[in-house]
């Protein structure tokens, strides 16, 4: 996770290391009740990759690449983070409504080819779809999802 986001293995690994010492130090702070102990770690993990990138842009590395080819480095870190945060939404709802998601927004199939494929009609696949992310946002939402 933190060297997709970070695009340097050194400051990943001091990532992983901050993100271990946080959850150590605020392990009393830890409810199952509100969240599973993974979303707990990647909500410590997202913010200490934050921290660092933040950390790293008012302290600029040299680099031979000009300014204008460079990649937009805070926003490739959101699009990680936003991904990580999507794909922990969809673990939270059924498996049918994320296998409609998955084949319609991720995979591009229609809602009548995923319906031909699997043997449900077509009206039970559109209402699959539009359920499925009705209760992504919901999770979203519960997970403090702002946009």
């Amino acid at each position: 996770m933190s060297r997709r986001a970070l695009y340097d293995n050194g400051l990943a690994e001091e990532a992983v290391q901050e993100t271990f010492l946080h959850a150590w130090r605020a392990a009393d702070r830890y409810d199952p009740e509100l969240s599973s102990l993974r979303t707990w770690m990647f909500a410590i993990a997202r913010n200490v990759v934050i921290d660092l990138s933040r950390a790293r842009s008012v302290r600029p590395e040299p680099t031979e690449l000009k300014a204008e080819h460079a990649p937009a480095e805070n926003d490739q870190i959101e699009v990680v983070l936003r991904s990580w945060e999507i794909e922990e939404g969809l673990r939270r709802i059924s498996a049918d409504h994320r296998q409609t998601i998955m084949e319609v927004y991720y995979r591009g199939r229609s809602c009548a080819e995923v319906a031909a494929e699997t043997g449900v009609p077509e009206g039970t696949m559109r209402s699959r779809l539009f359920y499925g992310l009705k209760s992504l946002r919901l999770a979203l939402e519960e997970m403090g999802w702002t946009e």
